[in-house]
């Protein structure tokens, strides 16, 4: 099975292609990446690289790659078969590669069902009440700077809800928050497309912070066990794991990634919200008078602007998507900004409705779904709710500032005033 794409388009022009991703990493590339992405989509559902791999840009196509079984993740066996594994050596590489995100079954499904249900419905309601004080000790924040002017929301809320709330439902002190930010943006560059050597060399300094911090942090939790989520999951690898320090192995790598999965997506889909929401005239107060359409608000954002764009899999075998012969072991990066933007699926899909109930891809698909879909929603709605309660007549002093990247959106500050 493939998605239906015809295949009658002209070869698409090399030097077009690598200007359209030079300007999607512009300021005005980042602020508005979506007239691009239409550039990029109407080359085909399936676009060839300038590098050997594919951009795939429809919708169904990447739904396709996402769900189907037959697209695996780029795992150490795969890079082991790359005539270039030099590309794959980078020690944050060779780190990221030993996470949920990048295992392929067996070993991703063993270590998925170590986790069970992350955030089922009970675990959300448990973790409600944590998310509303969070939500209300920042925004009291906000408050004491709004009344002196201008306030990044950024700095002081966006960035500031998820690692108070990772960080306090895995017992991570609070006094060490700010250090597990600035590795975790720092550690990101390894995950772009074509990083540079000095962006390698800058995550590679970060993954030894992840590292020692994360592997002393089990330490510590297996001399002092809590009533908390890391504990649990040191009794269940000490079941299925005989080997100690084989065991911290794994416990390190989960709880790091859980967390440096749960920091900038979140950040930036709260930064994100914001501004969209604050763009138009009346927008925002429209939905304060309207709250039912929160929900709806939080996954239109979702749709809009997804805070990751690019998601990469290996064809597991000779196959064809949307019309496009793909070889065994390639590669192709399932843009989920374009699928979203894809007017196949979602009719005018490059305004922003709240009222729309369209679709998207932003969490991923099949076995590789994001983990923390419902406490990245639970964090948006309860900021939301509060934020238009507390300051129905916030305004954006300035549009928002973006980091320059393709695949990771970052928002880097958003000015606000009341």
């Amino acid at each position: 099975m493939s998605a239906i794409c015809g295949t009658d388009r002209p070869p698409v022009d090399r030097r077009a292609l690598i200007s359209l991703l030079k300007r999607l990493k512009s300021p005005e590339g980042q602020a508005d990446p979506y007239p691009l992405l239409a550039d990029l989509r109407s080359m085909g559902d399936v676009v060839r690289a300038p590098w050997d791999a594919y951009f795939v840009t429809g919708f169904d196509a990447c739904s396709e790659v996402l769900r189907g079984r037959n697209w695996l993740a780029p795992d150490f066996a795969w890079q082991e078969r790359q005539a270039d594994t030099e590309r794959w050596e980078a020690v944050a590489t060779q780190e990221m590669t030993k996470t949920l995100s990048r295992l392929n079954a067996p070993e991703h499904t063993c270590q998925r069902r170590s986790l069970g249900n992350l955030f089922d419905r009970s675990t959300i309601a448990r973790l409600t009440p944590l998310v509303e004080e969070h939500v209300t000790r920042l925004l009291d924040e906000l408050a004491g700077k709004l009344r002196w002017g201008e306030a990044d929301l950024v700095s002081t809320v966006s960035e500031q809800l998820p690692i108070s709330t990772i960080g306090s439902w895995l017992g991570i002190p609070p006094e060490d928050y700010a250090h597990i930010l600035e590795i975790t943006h720092n550690q990101v560059h390894a995950q772009e497309l074509l990083p540079t050597k000095k962006q390698l060399a800058v995550s590679a300094e970060a993954t030894a912070h992840l590292r020692s911090y994360f592997t002393e942090l089990v330490k510590q939790r297996r001399a002092n066990p809590g009533n908390d989520v890391l504990t649990g999951w040191i009794h269940t690898w000490d079941a299925q794991e005989p080997d100690r320090e084989a065991a911290d192995e794994i416990l390190y790598r989960l709880t790091m990634f859980v967390t440096i999965a749960s920091l900038e997506t979140t950040a930036t889909l709260l930064s994100a919200m914001v501004e969209l929401l604050l763009k138009e005239p009346g927008r925002w107060a429209w939905l304060g008078e309207n709250p039912g359409y929160i929900d709806a608000a939080v996954d239109e954002v979702l749709r809009y602007d997804p805070p990751i764009h690019i998601n990469t899999r290996i064809a597991a075998d000779d196959t064809v998507l949307a019309g496009v012969p793909i070889a065994k072991d390639s590669m192709v990066h399932v843009m989920y900004g374009a699928a979203n933007h894809d007017p196949r699926r979602n009719e005018d899909p490059d305004s922003f409705d709240v009222r729309r109930s369209g679709t998207h891809l932003t969490f991923g698909g099949g076995v590789h779904y994001c983990l923390g879909a419902a406490l990245a929603r639970l964090e948006a709605r309860t900021l939301l709710t509060q934020l238009l309660k507390r300051f129905p007549t916030l305004r954006a002093v300035a549009p928002a500032d973006y980091a320059s990247r393709l695949v990771f959106r970052r928002v880097t500050s958003l000015s606000v005033a009341t």
